[in-house]
This record gives C-alpha cells, structure tokens and sequence, in this order.
C-alpha cells in the first residue's frame, strides 16, 4: 500500500492538529520579520548561550484577522516596532498545510515580555559605559557662550531639519548661526551606523564647530531603538564636542539622550536652547555693559569730587609746601656758606705754611741740582776725547764722521785726522794699489 504525497501531507497535519490542540508560549528572537497584503511573516530563532550560533529555527505567520489587533498593541505598549533582533514571547499554535509544509500560526504576543528584554539590553549598555567611565564624559562638557557654528545630524528631508533650521533663522534677536548638514537615516536598522559616519565626518572638522545637534523629525516612538546601542552610545560619550539630542518625545528617552551634553525634546526644541543660550549670552553682556557704565559713571563721579577736594586745599598745601622749601633751602645755604669758610681757612693755612717752607725748599732743591750738575760735568770731562789724543791718537774723519771700519772708505777717499794740537789731511791707499806702484818703481829702475 502507497499514499500520495497530498495524503501523507494530510495525516500530517491530522496528526498534528489532533495531537497539538492548544496554543504554547515560546520564547525567541526574530531573525526576519516583514509584512505581505496586511499579514505578518517571521523567521525565529535560538541561539546558543555561548557561541551564539543558532540551534533552533522556525517560521511563524500572523494572519491579518490576528495582525490588525496585535500590532498596534504591541506597539503602544512597547514604542517600538517588532524587527529583527528583537526578543519575543509569542503564543502560537502548530499548522501543518498540504502545499506550503509547517509553521507556527501566533494567536497572542506578550508584549512586556519584549519591554523587559529592552530595559535588560538599555541597561546592559549604560552600566558598560559607566564601567568605561565615559557615561557623564559628554555631559562635562560646556556648551560654548557663542555656539553658532552648528553641526547638524538628521535625514536631508526629514521636517525636523527644516523646522530647525527656520527656527534658528528667524529667532526675535537678529543672532546669526551657520549651520551644516551631516546626513544620516534617523530610523530603520542603519541608524547605527549612519549616525557613526556622520560623527566621524564632524570629527575631522572638529575646530570648525561649537557644537553637534543630532535631531530626528516626523518618526514614531516605535523607530527609538536605533539609539540604543553601545557603539552609537561609545561615540557620543567620547566625542569632542558637546552634543544636543532632539531624537524622542516627552515619555520616550534613549541611551543617546542619557549621555548626551543636553536632551530636549524636538528639533525646534534644540534650536529654542541654541537661541536661549546665545540670549543668556547677549544678556549677559548687556549687563556687564550697564554694570560697566555704572561702575564707570560712579568712579568719574568720585574723581571729581576727589579732584574738587585737591582743588580746595591745593593752594594751601602749596604754601605749606613752598614754606618747607623755603626753609630747607636756607638751612642748606647756612650749611653751604659754613662749609666754603672752612675750607677757605684750611686752605689759606696750607698757602701760608708752603709759603714758608717754599725758600728752605727750593734753597734745598738747587743744591742738589748744582751738586748733579757737578757730577755731571765731571763725568763728561772724564771721557772728553782730548785726552785720548794727547796720548797720541788720532780720529779719521770723512765727510765729517768718524771712520771705524777700513769698508766705510774706498781707494782716493781724502780723510781728516784729528789730533791733539790740530788737523792733518790724508788719502786713503788700499793694499792693492801699494803694490802696484812698487812694482811700477821696480820696473822703472
């Protein structure tokens, strides 16, 4: 005996609608979900504890009779969307059918199950960061008293980022803001990322900016879940510059918002703290403006009359002063006139007593010069050459000096000689030319 495969598939799903009645409660995390013609088709998944890799996979549909009533619940309950990744508790029950095989039909979905799961990753994150010490890193920093220089992060189209924008421009004060657009998706699963790139685009330009205003306009609550992750959260905390968030509404609020330098509510909301602030500013310059001219006014005030007080008693002090001078100065003439008559006495003692000594001086004086003067002429006496000729010698003069060597004459040169009792002329005769003219007399003979 033989079944065709319509009539296996048939006691299949007999078997399973006899045997598996009622619905179960199954916990799991959605690998898909997507919607088709208003029904809900899932992909769940269990992964394991460890090594993260699936152990157990199944397909659940939710049909449009049961979607139309559980999505909106869920989503009330939850502020999200369900998407992949999420944790679910669902109620199903098991469907076999002839021609598209088994699935799980859900019929319910628990949807504070899904709230607890959140809270349990959100805080997962926040005690991370508090353990990097970055949580409160963004929220120490200052927001600058002249922050106009804005970058924005938003969707290019997104309503919030026009609303922002004319919101800045047409502040009541005439305040000027430059601000420049770092595109990003504000909802869906590339929020993460998206907003990450725009980040690090800001951070190579870090110098041309106050300040980062991350802002999200016309989303639902539900499109919030793309905030709470640690890698957007690590960014946020660890950047630079302070960052003004606008992402959520009044009972929704996101890691981003926790670590954020400020969280307000909406896009206009952030442009409202940018224009306040600068106000606080301009504010309080203005004060320091009037407390300045204050300040000012009543220090020219008491210089006058501190100027009117000096006027008063000034001839006063003038007299006063000038009597002072007056008699300092006498009692210096006094002194001086005292001082010359001293010295003037002093000094005409020191010429009446010179006087007296100067005869026994200068007497004293040429004695010992006429004694030198003696001296010295007996020492010229002594080597007077006279008395060198007297004894026979003779000084040979040519052209007026004395010769001492034979090489300062030469052959026929006339010579004076000096001699004690007078002068004889003579001729000089080399050796040379004496034995010439022997032998010219030699021969001659």
């Amino acid at each position: 005996m033989h079944l065709t495969l319509l009539q296996l598939n048939n006691l299949v799903r007999q078997t399973i609608e006899y045997s598996m009645p009622e619905g179960y409660w199954v916990e799991a995390e959605l690998l898909d979900c997507h919607e088709s013609n208003g029904h809900c088709y899932m992909e769940l998944v269990q992964k394991d504890e460890y090594s993260n890799t699936p152990v157990a996979k199944a397909r659940a549909n939710c049909w449009r009779n049961v979607w139309l009533t559980l999505r909106p619940r869920f989503e009330r309950t939850t502020g999200q969307q369900l998407h992949a990744g999420m944790k679910v508790l669902l109620q199903v029950k098991a469907s076999f059918h002839e021609a598209y095989g088994f699935s799980w039909n859900i019929i319910n979905i628990d949807a504070t199950y899904t709230i607890g799961d959140m809270m349990r990753r959100r805080q997962e994150i926040i005690e991370t960061l508090r353990k990097e010490g970055v949580f409160d890193l963004n929220k120490s920093l200052v927001i600058p008293m002249f922050a106009q220089r804005i970058a924005v992060v938003s969707s290019e189209t997104a309503a919030g980022y026009g609303d922002f924008c004319d919101q800045l421009a047409a502040n009541d004060y005439g305040f000027a803001f430059k601000t420049i657009l770092f595109p990003a998706v504000m909802q869906g699963e590339q929020v993460e990322q998206s907003v990450i790139a725009a980040l690090d685009r800001i951070n190579e330009r870090t110098e041309d900016f106050d300040v980062v205003v991350i802002i999200r306009g016309g989303g639902s609550t539900s499109d919030l879940s793309g905030f709470d992750t640690l890698a957007l959260a690590e960014n946020v905390a660890n950047f630079p510059l302070p960052i003004i968030t606008g992402i959520g509404h009044d009972r929704d609020e996101s890691v981003l918002d926790m670590i954020s330098c400020v969280r307000v509510k909406t896009p206009t909301a952030a442009a409202d703290y940018l224009i306040n602030n600068l106000l606080t500013t301009y504010d309080a310059i203005a004060d320091m403006e009037s407390r300045l001219v204050d300040t000012i006014t009543e220090r020219i005030s008491k210089e006058k009359m501190r100027l009117a007080s000096l006027q008063a008693i000034l001839p006063t002090l003038f007299y006063k002063r000038k009597a002072n001078e007056d008699t300092h100065i006498s009692a210096l003439a006094l002194r001086l006139q005292s001082v010359v008559t001293r010295r003037l006495q002093w000094e005409n003692g020191r010429i009446e007593s010179a006087i007296i000594r100067l005869p026994f001086i200068l007497s004293g004086r040429l004695e010992r010069e006429g004694h030198r003067i003696d001296l010295l002429e007996k020492r010229t006496e002594a080597v007077n050459p006279i008395h060198i000729l007297r004894r026979g010698y003779g000084i040979a003069l040519h052209d007026g000096k004395a010769v001492t060597s034979p090489s300062q004459v030469s052959h026929g040169d006339m010579l004076e000689i000096v001699l004690a009792e007078g002068k004889l002329p003579a001729k000089v005769e080399k050796d040379g030319a004496k034995r010439e003219k022997a032998a010219k007399r030699q021969g001659n003979k």
